[in-house]
């Protein structure tokens, strides 16, 4: 009973200061929202803060001088309204720093989930804050919370993501990938994510999600999902520049092979990548633990050595742990968007696709070209011992399983 009162309390206050609070100053909202605080009782400045958005404190304000029986009545000319824009400055203001440090804290640490742009953090506000002051960028810990906010990240409980048992040098992991891209940014390297997305069925099949049509007109669709088989299934590869916010998308009809895999890279190199790193020397390529582009997979490897010696480039490859494909970053920063282009929308046949992927855009810039790719890559092939022993390969120190770079043969 308590929380139907609440909400329709709650909703009712938001209506009210919605039609009100442009037409009302600083002063008159400030009063205003006491006397509501005072009509609805004991919880009246929780649900007044939570239904305007303005603060506790100021609408506990408003009821203190409600309360006050000799209230001095100086003329209306008098009344001293704070200007616009007046009051103090937000800390963001007076340290342009600030930002770009919490930035700095929270990046090696922050996880994505792949059908939301939203983003979480596994850090707690106080001890963010504390690393800030150490920084001598002196905040409060609910500072950071209000930046955070405004960032678009969010306070979430344990979410069941993790695809297998924790390795212990999982974060480790993490902050030796955050400083080989950012050292390689630092010297306008080619940084790129590279994944698989999940085959989609090509035809008049059932997409999750829903889209504006005519009331009672939806689009129809068959009720069984059996593949086509002439149209089949098709296979979005990804390759997203961290730097450039740019994307390409290889679509394959075949297998998802590392072969296909790499050549998805080089079709990014020599249709964006090359063109906007011309003075790259190396290009450092974050990837998951497994799948066609696998730390254990021998033709990956091999794949990538030619195409280390058909570029020129040092190509530094850094692998996610096993059990955490889903923090890579193409997945929340690329796929996320293309699966919320195309929802509620049959894939009918594979140009659609490409259209799909190549429309899909973001406020913050980003831009995806997508290409057919229709060449055969077949499965099951071996790579011989003296194969892999002629890769020109340098292994970290530091897991070199995870982290290698593979250089051009002369």
């Amino acid at each position: 009973m308590l929380l139907s009162e609440k909400a329709q309390t709650v909703s009712a206050v938001r209506s009210k200061f919605d039609a009100l609070g442009d037409q009302l100053d600083e002063r008159q909202r400030r009063l205003w929202a006491g006397a509501e605080a005072r009509v609805i009782g004991p919880r009246g400045i929780s649900w007044v803060a939570e239904a305007t958005g303005l603060s506790r404190t100021t609408v506990r304000a408003g009821v203190k001088q409600l309360r006050y029986k000799r209230r001095r009545k100086d003329p209306a000319s008098r009344v001293r309204i704070r200007r616009a824009g007046g009051g103090r400055k937000p800390l963001t203001h007076d340290d342009p720093g600030l930002s770009e440090a919490l930035n700095e804290l929270i990046e090696p640490a922050t996880r994505g989930d792949p059908e939301s742009p939203l983003r979480w953090t596994c850090k707690s506000t106080r001890i963010l804050a504390a690393e800030l002051a150490a920084q001598n960028h002196p905040v409060s810990h609910e500072t950071v919370a209000q930046i955070l906010k405004a960032q678009k990240y969010s306070l979430q409980a344990n979410r069941k993501t993790l695809e297998g048992n924790q390795h212990p040098d999982r974060n480790a992991q993490f902050e030796y990938i955050y400083r080989q891209v950012k050292s390689a940014q630092r010297r306008k390297q080619p940084t790129i994510s590279v994944d698989g997305k999940k085959k989609e069925n090509i035809g008049p099949f059932k997409n999750t999600g829903r889209e504006w049509r005519p009331k009672g007109r939806p689009e129809k669709v068959k009720v069984h999902d059996f593949i086509d088989k002439e149209l089949g299934k098709v296979t979005p590869y990804g390759v997203y520049d961290m730097l450039a916010n740019k994307g390409w998308v290889s679509v394959g009809i075949d297998h998802d092979t590392a072969e296909f895999a790499v050549n998805s890279i080089r079709s990014w190199w020599k249709r964006m990548g090359k063109s906007a790193y011309r003075n790259a020397t190396e290009l450092t390529i974050t990837a998951d633990a497994g799948g066609s582009n696998g730390y254990r997979t021998r033709l990956w490897k091999l794949a990538l050595q030619d195409l280390a010696d058909e570029t020129g480039l040092r190509l530094k490859v850094c692998h996610f742990p096993p059990g955490t494909s889903k923090w890579n970053k193409i997945e929340h920063r690329m796929f996320c968007y293309i699966s919320k282009n195309w929802r509620g929308r049959p894939l009918l046949t594979r140009q659609t696709v490409v259209e799909l992927i190549g429309h899909t855009t973001t406020t913050t810039g980003l831009r995806i070209r997508a290409q057919l790719d229709t060449n055969e890559y077949p499965t099951g092939v071996e790579i011989a011992d003296e194969e892999l022993a002629a890769i020109e390969i340098k292994r970290a120190t530091f897991h070199g399983d995870w982290n290698y770079t593979i250089y051009p043969r002369r």
